[in-house]
């Protein structure tokens, strides 16, 4: 037991014993924080600093998993959840905040005309797709390889399989991002049978010009509903999303993250027309109008709607990002690593190196990151708290950890200087 993350340890011996991977979500557990060298539970947190239950403070890079945009316990979000602890959070009839944050969704996002509220981002997704199949009658789904849309059976087709259908299986059709040619495909062999085209906008590579509106003009073209997972990408990269950053307007679109600071709450958004349908198709949860989260995802927006949080996002961002790739490149480390992602969302993207996979290479990365106070998962979602001291910090930190990385693949030592065995793909087939 490393003593730094004692109690930790204690608690994830003691939490496995009563929950399955002993925590509720996989980005958080034991496997992406690899046990021995890893916070496990965290104490609190403000702005865009964590604390661990070991009383360890991090530089905190991960965020909620791109839930907090604005940082922890901000203060405009704490007042507005305040203001309305009075409220029952969930009660017999509905509340006027269902409405008004509604329509701040419809003043702020492109493509929306009317809202529906859920808890998860899987929850969102699953209501878009089954919309699109109960609008055209078709059963056939087409997704982006890669593209995370949550954990329902649609989505882990190609990623983690085990306990879905296979009907389900056959159901669901991918194509490669950024290859238009691969979608006419799909449509070729699937006639007047595919309901909707569901991507991410963007996740790691940005779209090449026209790709996004390609794709929307396909799927039409095919009779098929266009829908973008705007999950992550939903008032982060611009007050109304991706699809205002990027210039297109899909049928339909998903949001979450970001959205009331860290409190659970999605969404599905879009066209009058295809929305009203949800009066008859099935879409229903019973805290899908609580209260408090509807409370901070007005304050959020807001914030967002008034101030400029998006364009800080992409200038913190991208301050980041043009010094992790200098220093890269300074370190000579390019066939190791490398740096990709809108700048208020980028990747570290290890490569499998000298007989190593990227997985060892990314872990033995975060060992040494975690110990000096820095925690990422290999991502850096940038929030409204970071500013050019963490940056700074950061870079100090990577300056560190970055050269010894470098040494330890190339002179195959990573593996005896590892103090834990490797974190794994979060969604490898299975």
């Amino acid at each position: 037991m490393n003593n730094r993350y004692k109690n930790s340890e204690t608690w994830l011996e003691r939490a496995r014993k009563v929950i399955p991977l002993g925590t509720q979500t996989y980005s958080k557990s034991y496997k992406q924080y690899p046990v021995g060298v890893s916070p496990l539970f965290m104490r609190d947190g403000k702005g865009c600093y964590l604390s661990d239950i070991d009383g360890n403070e991090y530089l905190d890079f991960v965020m909620g998993l791109c839930a907090v945009n604005l940082g922890y316990e901000d203060w405009d979000v704490r007042k507005a959840v305040a203001d309305h602890a009075y409220c029952l959070p969930t009660a017999s009839l509905p509340s006027k905040l269902e409405v008004l944050v509604a329509e701040k969704i419809i003043e702020m996002v492109p493509c929306a005309e009317m809202a529906r509220f859920a808890k998860n981002g899987s929850d969102a997704t699953a209501g878009a797709v089954r919309l699109a199949r109960a609008i055209t009658g078709r059963d056939y789904i087409v997704k982006c390889r890669g593209h995370y849309h949550g954990c329902q059976d649609f989505n882990l087709v190609g990623m983690n399989e085990l306990g879905v259908p296979e009907a389900v299986k056959k159901l669901t059709l991918h194509f490669s991002y950024n290859d238009l040619d691969s979608l006419h495909e799909v449509f070729r062999q699937h006639p007047d049978e595919i309901a909707c085209v569901i991507m991410e906008p963007m996740n790691r590579e940005f779209p090449k010009p026209g790709f996004l509106d390609k794709c929307q003009e396909l799927a039409h073209k095919n009779g098929a509903l266009f829908i973008l997972d705007e999950i992550v990408t939903g008032f982060r990269f611009a007050p109304g999303g991706a699809q205002e950053y990027f210039g297109v307007i899909p049928d339909l679109c998903c949001l979450g993250k970001g959205m009331a600071n860290g409190f659970p709450l999605s969404a599905v958004a879009g066209k009058a027309e295809y929305m009203r349908r949800f009066e008859d198709v099935h879409f229903s949860y019973t805290f899908g109008g609580e209260c408090l989260s509807l409370a901070a995802a007005y304050a959020t927006l807001n914030k967002i709607q008034q101030g400029k949080v998006a364009e800080y996002l992409y200038k913190i961002g991208q301050l980041l990002k043009s010094q992790i790739d200098s220093l890269i490149f300074t370190c000579d480390m390019e066939d190791i690593v490398t740096i990709s992602g809108h700048p208020a969302w980028t990747f570290l993207n290890f490569r499998p190196c000298n007989g190593y996979d990227d997985y060892e290479i990314k872990t033995f990365f975060l060992q040494e990151a975690f110990a000096r106070g820095i925690l990422t998962t290999g991502t850096h979602n940038m929030c409204y708290a970071h500013g050019e001291k963490e940056v700074d910090r950061l870079i100090e930190v990577y300056k560190e950890v970055l050269p010894p990385t470098k040494e330890a693949v190339e002179k195959k030592r990573l593996r005896e200087l590892l103090k834990c065995d490797p974190a794994k793909p979060a969604f490898k087939v299975r």
